[in-house]
């Protein structure tokens, strides 16, 4: 069993004891519905046969069709695509949304694959698993290495075998094909949104205030860009190359256009460059947004984090020992948890549904103010939930908590009355 799914049975034993729900929904939430293991043979570029190896895990589908991305990554494995398809389960109930939890992978490296086996890969995986995905079943979407190219190969190989065209069976397509433009920058902004809601309860506003993002890839250059657009001063952004740096604030649009050219954004020309990628995680900021990736704010590392809010960009950024250090600051107000935070983009994904199964297309202003209303409501109501938990527990609750056992109850709420359990 992978670590990550570990955690994810912790997280979700916890959330199912603080609702003061019965066991039997650990039991039944502690396992998938279904797992598709495949075999996808491309023939590459110089004639020889590979066999890749893919997944798709359902997991739970009480509130409407099971919804997750696709990953390609060379080290993914069944265990931890179990753990993913587990906690889109519980994002999507969070968000609201009429989706269950699913999640795909195939085991490969993108990066070493041309486009042309690219593509032949990404069709094989669609043809692999189209007996069990369709518009009202399962609606995979992008994840680590994947994007809305391959969206639109899948989309395009399914809807040859069912004779015609099947829109709202992938999500995140590029916007020729049926896709939304808001989808490009849905997480990036999403978390902004999040992180203006709990500025402005908690900090007495966002304008103003001091920003650091940790990560600048898709959802960090888009959450340091609407973080500018709303107000706030981003002092610090980095990446694998190392930390920028200004006190006085960064030209957000000129550090995306240097990282976007050159691949690394210590080639910003202004500012102060430090060589620890880390760095901004520890600069003096009001908000700090982790945007790279998981196990980022450690026990070992959680000490120097400054900032007095955590909104999380990234997909488990902050481990459980560190959030115990960070809530022990008496100067500290909360870690807004990934769940919640980054929800963005699969709230983008089900508008961009809703659009495709309609045939009937809103505009890019129109689909962002639906979703920040979605991202506020949301917000509001994890908050005022964790403040209730607070004020009825015994034992320290953290907002990742309240978050979680919003999302539990509203799938048990679901099974219960289908007479699942």
């Amino acid at each position: 069993m992978s670590s990550y799914l570990e955690w994810m049975l912790g997280v979700l034993k916890e959330a199912v004891e603080l609702a003061g729900l019965p066991h039997e929904v650990y039991e039944y939430l502690s396992k998938p519905d279904r797992v598709l293991m495949v075999k996808i043979p491309v023939r590459m570029d110089d004639g020889r046969l590979v066999v890749f190896e893919g997944y798709r895990v359902q997991h739970n589908n009480a509130l409407g069709p099971y919804k997750g991305g696709i990953r390609f990554h060379p080290e993914v494995t069944l265990e931890t695509d179990i753990a993913l398809a587990m906690g889109m389960t519980l994002k999507n109930s969070l968000a609201g949304l009429p989706y269950g939890g699913g999640k795909g992978a195939v085991r490969c490296d993108p990066k070493k694959l041309s486009a042309a086996e690219l593509e032949r890969l990404s069709r094989g995986y669609a043809r692999a698993i189209a007996p069990l995905i369709g518009d009202q079943v399962d609606i995979p979407a992008p994840d680590v290495g994947t994007n809305p190219q391959i969206m639109a190969w899948m989309v395009d190989e399914f809807s040859k075998l069912k004779g015609y065209n099947v829109p709202g069976v992938f999500t995140a397509k590029p916007p020729e094909l049926w896709g939304n433009p808001v989808r490009i920058y849905s997480t990036g902004y999403g978390t902004v949104v999040a992180a203006k809601a709990a500025a402005e309860r908690w900090l007495e506003g966002f304008e103003g205030k001091v920003v650091s993002i940790h990560g600048f890839g898709n959802a960090g250059q888009y959450a340091a860009l609407w973080a500018s657009r709303f107000g706030a001063k981003v002092v610090a952004v980095s990446d694998t190359s190392g930390t920028v740096y200004d006190p006085n604030g960064l030209d957000v649009e000129l550090a995306i256009k240097v990282k976007n050219e050159t691949g690394k954004v210590v080639n910003y020309p202004k500012g102060q460059k430090l060589q620890d990628p880390d760095a901004s995680l520890y600069v003096d900021a009001d908000i700090l947004i982790p945007a790279a990736i998981e196990n980022t704010i450690t026990e070992k590392n959680a000490g120097k984090v400054k900032a007095r809010l955590i909104v999380e960009a990234a997909n488990g950024p902050t481990t459980p020992g560190a959030e115990k250090i960070l809530y022990s600051r008496k100067d500290f107000v909360a870690v807004v948890p990934d769940i919640l935070a980054n929800a963005g983009g699969v709230i983008m994904s089900y508008l961009e549904w809703v659009e495709n199964l309609q045939w009937w297309f809103w505009d890019e202003e129109e689909t962002r103010a639906k979703l920040a209303s979605i991202m506020e409501r949301n917000f509001k109501r994890t908050a005022d939930r964790w403040e209730k938990l607070k004020a009825e527990s015994s034992r320290p609750v953290t907002m990742r908590d309240a978050a979680f056992v919003l999302a539990v109850e509203r799938v048990y709420n679901a099974m219960k009355l289908r007479g699942w359990i």
